[in-house]
C-alpha cells in the first residue's frame, strides 16, 4: 500500500505582461511540474503500466520529449505510440536529463522567435513549421494534458500528491 506523501503546491507563475513571458512562465511551470512528477518515483513502479490504456509515469516524460524535439527542433517521429515506453535501460535519471537538455534546445530555438506569428525555425523539409504562438500553445496543452496524468499515476505509485 502506498504511504502518502505531499509536496508542497506550486502556485501558477506570475509572468511579464507580454504574449511570450506569459505562454513560455506557463508551459515552463508545466515542464517543472512533470520532472517533479517523475524524479523519485521507484523502479519499476514508474514504468510499470497503471491503467488499462498502459499508460506509465516515465513513458509520458518520454513522450513529452519527443514532442518538443518534434515541435521545435524538427526531428521526425513515425511511431507516436513507441515514444510513451522509455528504453528499458533507461532509468528515471536518464529521462529526466534527455528531458532537461531538449527543453534547454527548444528554448533556444523559442529565443530565436521574436515575432510569435513567424514559424518556428526548425528543419523539416517538405513540412512547413508551425508558428511560434502556435507551437507554444500546442505545448502547453500537450504538457498540461500529461502532467495531469502524471498526478494520477504518481499518486497510485506511491501516494505522492501536489505539484
Amino acid at each position: 500500500m502506498p504511504t502518502s506523501a505531499r509536496r508542497r503546491d506550486t502556485p501558477p507563475p506570475r509572468t511579464g505582461s507580454s504574449e511570450a513571458q506569459v505562454l513560455r512562465g506557463f508551459l515552463d511551470y508545466l515542464r517543472i511540474s512533470m520532472t517533479a512528477k517523475v524524479e523519485g518515483a521507484p523502479e519499476p513502479r514508474v514504468r510499470t503500466a497503471q491503467v488499462p490504456s498502459g499508460t506509465n509515469l516515465l513513458g509520458l516524460l518520454n513522450h513529452l520529449t519527443r514532442v518538443e524535439r518534434a515541435i521545435f527542433l524538427g526531428e521526425q517521429v513515425t511511431d507516436w505510440q513507441a515514444t510513451f515506453h522509455a528504453a528499458p535501460e533507461d532509468g528515471v535519471a536518464d529521462v529526466v536529463a534527455r528531458y532537461r537538455e531538449t527543453v534547454e534546445r527548444a528554448n533556444a530555438v523559442l529565443d530565436g522567435c521574436p515575432d510569435l506569428g513567424e514559424p518556428v525555425p526548425r528543419p523539416r523539409p517538405g513540412r512547413p513549421a508551425p508558428s511560434a504562438r502556435w507551437a507554444l500553445t500546442h505545448m502547453i496543452e500537450e504538457t498540461g494534458r500529461h502532467a495531469g496524468h502524471a498526478d494520477i499515476l504518481r499518486e497510485l505509485i506511491d501516494g505522492t500528491t501536489g505539484r
